[in-house]
Formats: structure tokens, sequence, C-alpha cells
């Protein structure tokens, strides 16, 4: 395996959608996500990490050490009995062979670790008693993301559509269209802000450079393979990494956070581009230990 991260990081990604639905709803009929109270536009964790999965999964191929654990159609409980059948553990006889081995619940993580990317990467809970024991444990990954929130507050729009494509044959007699409804963002920009724990990475994951620059390379791209016609012209437009000198690191994040302005250029009432507003960071806020690096 390759050595663990030494540094700390955190990041910010600013990500943009043109006419599109960036993450929609299902508890308010698939609408794009939105804070009730302020009106600005959320995408969550989950939709983006998911878009980094599905980067991973298709530029590695399922190449040994970049598996994905949590994918479509494949139940958790297939992967988490890998674990089991290379360590030689049979769900009759693991609880007797933990009493004798306190060890290996460190060796179970440890393989699902170092198969899966993910695991690696954002941790997860493979503790999931469809078998009484078959039970991987928990990991707390390295890397984490918050929600993302647009910069300005969205407007979201219903529009009507019709399709030639007639449901039933008795539809078909009747009439020669249907109509529809998709919900879009006309414009915005959101931004997400994310952290890396190299102290999680040495004590429990193994998250190394060489992941690093997988994490770095999928998060410029998550849109770039997943485009749709629900979600019209997303793309990654700026992230920006902040790496603390040590492992602990040197400032707090909201520090790091604050120091970057995103404004509307004046005279712009209603942005409807990513030129449309000006991104500053301003450096006399960090302390001099952090190196800036902008990806984009």
């Amino acid at each position: 395996m390759n050595e663990a991260i030494k540094n700390r990081y955190e990041f910010m990604i600013l990500f943009d959608v043109e006419n599109g639905n960036p993450n929609g709803d299902p508890d308010a009929g698939n609408l794009p996500r939105i804070d009730p109270e302020s009106g600005y536009g959320i995408v969550t964790d989950v939709c983006l990490k998911r878009k980094i999965r599905n980067y991973v999964e298709t530029v590695k191929d399922g190449e040994t050490g970049y598996r994905i654990y949590i994918k479509e159609n494949v139940p958790l409980n297939r992967s988490d009995s890998e674990a089991y059948e290379y360590l030689n553990l049979t769900d009759a006889k693991v609880k007797g062979e933990k009493k004798k081995n306190p060890d290996i619940d460190i060796k179970i993580r440890d393989f699902m670790c170092s198969n899966f990317f993910d695991i690696r990467t954002f941790g997860a809970v493979m503790t999931t008693f469809v078998k009484a024991s078959l039970n991987c444990g928990q990991v707390r990954g390295p890397v984490q993301l918050g929600f993302a929130r647009s910069i300005d507050p969205i407007v979201s729009q219903e529009v009507t559509i019709t399709r030639v494509a007639i449901t039933t044959e008795k539809d078909a007699e009747e009439k020669r269209t249907e109509m529809g409804r998709k919900a879009i963002v006309p414009y915005a920009l959101y931004r997400a802000e994310g952290y890396i724990s190299a102290n999680l990475a040495r004590k429990v994951t193994g998250f190394s450079t060489e992941d690093l620059e997988l994490l770095w390379q999928a998060i410029i791209n998550m849109f770039e393979h997943d485009h749709s016609a629900a979600r019209g012209n997303m793309a990654v437009r700026e992230l920006i990494v902040f790496k603390h000198s040590s492992e602990l690191g040197d400032c707090p994040a909201y520090k790091l956070f604050d120091s970057v302005e995103i404004k509307k250029q004046q005279d712009v009432i209603f942005p409807r581009k990513f030129s449309d507003y000006n991104i500053q960071i301003h450096r006399e806020q960090i302390p001099n230990s952090i190196e800036i690096i902008r990806k984009i």
C-alpha cells in the first residue's frame, strides 16, 4: 500500500448549472433542492460523492485497489463477504476467532480500505447485520464534503414540454402528443467545502498521495461524464486547495474559507454565466505556512 498523506487539506469547489436541475428533491416533486427560508439552492454531499465515485469507477474500471464499494446493483454484503473469504473466516466461526485474535477487526477493515477507493476516501458503514456476524465495522474516512449552496438565491422554473411518445394504444387513438413538465434552474453558481484529515488517513484508511491526486482529478471532471437532459450544462469552474504544513494543520478551516470572496460583477443583477462573478482570495487573511493551489 502507498504511504498515507502527511498534510491536512481543505478545499473549495465552485461549480455551476445552466438550464438544468443539479439535484432534484424527491420530497418536492424532484424540483431543485432549495433552502425554503433563504431561497438559496442546495446540492447534497451524497450527490457530489456519487459523481466522484462514478468517475473513479469509469477511469479505473475495477483496477485492484480502486474498486467502488457503494455502487448500483451490488449488495453491500457481497463486498463484505470478500474480506471474510480473504481471511478464511466463516459466519459460524468468526465470533470465536475474534475472541482469540482481537486484531481480526483491524485486518477486516484494512482489507476493505485497501481494495475499495471510496471506503479509503469517504469511509463507510459496513455493519449491515443481514447475517448475524457478517460485520466489517465502520470506517471514518479522511475526506468529508459539506452541502453545496448557491452563491445567490435561485429561481426554480417548471417548463412545460410536449412529447410525441404516447404511452398506451388507447391514448394513441385519441391524441398525437402528451404534455410534461421539466424543472430547471436558469443559472446558478454553487460553492461546496471539503476537508481532508491526514491524521485519519494515517491512522485508519491509508489514503495516499496517489489517492489524493485521483480525488482532485475526479472532482474536476465529475460532471464531464455525467451530462444528461435533466442536468443540462454543468461544470466545475474552480477547485481551490489549501495545503497545511503539517498533519494537524496551521489554522481553523473557517478562516481559509472566509478568505475566498465571491461576488457579482458590477452592474450584474441576474447572473447568467460564470464570468458574471468575481472570485478573489485574500491571501493576507491566511498564515504564510499554508499553500494555496488553484487546480483550475
